[in-house]
Order: C-alpha cells, then sequence, then structure tokens
C-alpha cells in the first residue's frame, strides 16, 4: 500500500508539474506557474528515486498509476467524468501495474 500511494503522490506531482505550464500557455496564465511547476517536476523526480526496485520496473509500474490518477483528473479537475471505456482502460493499466510491481521475485 506504501508503494501505491509513493505511486499517486509521483502522479501527482508530474501531472501538477505539466498542468501549470498548460495554464499559462493555453489559458494565458501567469508566468508565475512556472516556478511550482518546475518545483513540482523536481519533485516527481525526487519521488521517482524513493522505490526501492530497479528504475526501469518503477517506470513501467508508475505508468499505471498515472493512467489512473490522469483520468481522476480529468473529472475531477477538468470536469469531465470518465467514461466507461476510460474506467475499463484505468482498471487495466492499474492491473498492470500491481503485476510488475508485486510479482514475486527471486533474489
Amino acid at each position: 500500500m506504501i508503494t501505491f500511494g509513493l505511486f499517486v503522490l509521483t502522479a501527482l506531482a508530474e501531472i501538477i508539474g505539466c498542468y501549470l505550464p498548460w495554464l499559462w500557455l493555453r489559458k494565458s496564465g501567469s508566468v508565475w506557474l512556472l516556478l511550482p511547476a518546475a518545483a513540482s517536476l523536481a519533485l516527481f523526480a525526487w519521488l521517482l528515486t524513493l522505490h526501492p526496485e530497479a528504475s526501469g520496473r518503477v517506470y513501467a509500474a508508475y505508468g499505471g498509476v498515472y493512467v489512473s490518477v490522469a483520468l481522476l483528473w480529468l473529472w475531477l479537475i477538468d470536469g469531465i467524468r470518465p467514461g466507461p471505456w476510460d474506467l475499463l482502460g484505468g482498471a487495466v493499466t492499474l492491473a498492470g501495474m500491481a503485476i510488475i510491481a508485486f510479482a514475486p521475485r527471486a533474489g
């Protein structure tokens, strides 16, 4: 559960770090949005280093959580409720994440 929570925090840091420049560029937001965006992306990179697994495995498993958090963002921030296919896709990516992250490993 700690691993999953860490993945969720990592996904939020990445999404916020990308969303703030989007607000600046697409919605005429303040250029000052780039400062917290950079901090959020630095936090994202640091959070990825906290996982004990090999980096490639962490990135692969993280991708599944990222997709699901992005769908939640779509609903809560963009105001667009995910459809059945979105939810199915999110479930499939979470299943893939679980297989990658929690599979028993030899030595």
